[in-house]
């Protein structure tokens, strides 16, 4: 089974990970895990003053700081996981690369927010639920 790791970096992610590592009857030694973070893009305008090389180095930083526990995690289940980083709007970033990845399944964590905020413009998970045709996994 392929299992798409969505990381942001938060406790949520963090709750993710240990329900994941706590049920191994779902997740078997043979899973494929992969990691993505992905890191809001810069808006067009400002990111038109820098170039390709520092906007790159400046996205792949902010991923690996959140990559970096993830991989120690993984490290100390015994998991093999590939880790991916992307920028972009994360919930299409995560739907597009779960359905082009041809994942079995997405884990995520949910902040499990239901303020007016979210109705107005919808959360990560919200807009992976909404977009993605792999089956999602949420973790409060």
């Amino acid at each position: 089974m392929k299992v798409l790791l969505a990381v942001d970096g938060s406790e949520y992610t963090q709750r993710m990970l240990g329900y994941v590592a706590a049920h191994d009857e779902l997740f078997s030694s043979a899973t494929e895990f992969t990691a993505v973070t992905v890191v809001p893009a810069i808006p067009p305008h400002a990111a038109s003053y820098l170039d390709r090389r520092t906007l790159d180095s400046y996205y792949h930083d902010e991923a690996e700081k959140v990559l970096k526990p993830v991989r120690a995690f993984a490290a100390q289940q015994g998991w093999k996981v590939d880790f991916v980083e992307r920028a972009g709007h994360v919930g299409d970033r995560i739907a597009d690369f779960a359905t082009s990845g041809k994942f079995d399944l997405v884990v995520m964590g949910s902040h499990g927010d239901s303020s007016i905020a979210n109705v107005v413009m919808g959360s990560v998970s919200s807009r992976v639920l909404a977009q993605c045709k792999t089956p999602v996994l949420l973790i409060r």
